[in-house]
């Protein structure tokens, strides 16, 4: 995981690899940790229009097989940081809004 990736390979727990799309990520100061926020590549709305969106705390590890950064998702682990990341989420997709109106 590296800032500007647009596609990420998560291994879930049976060790099946799905491919996520990266929708955006930030850095806190507060703290001191890096985000993403990512939805599975293919992914279809719901009823109400809505993506599953997932969100993960990563830390940028120098990949020494690769010119490409890697790096470790871990899961989000305090109300604190979802509170944080679900108003991150909400100004981004507010942004978008106003993108699409112009």
């Amino acid at each position: 995981m590296e800032h500007g990736q647009e596609h990420i390979t998560v291994v879930d727990e049976n060790g099946n690899e799905q491919l996520f799309e990266v929708l955006f990520t930030f850095d806190s100061e507060e703290f001191g940790k890096s985000y993403v926020l990512y939805f599975p590549v293919g992914a279809e709305e719901d009823e109400e229009g809505e993506i599953e969106i997932h969100a993960s705390s990563f830390t940028e590890t120098a990949d020494a097989d690769s010119a490409v950064g890697g790096g470790e998702l871990k899961p989000v682990e305090t109300d604190e940081e979802w509170d944080m990341i679900e108003e991150m989420l909400n100004t981004f997709l507010d942004e978008e809004e106003e993108n699409e109106e112009v």
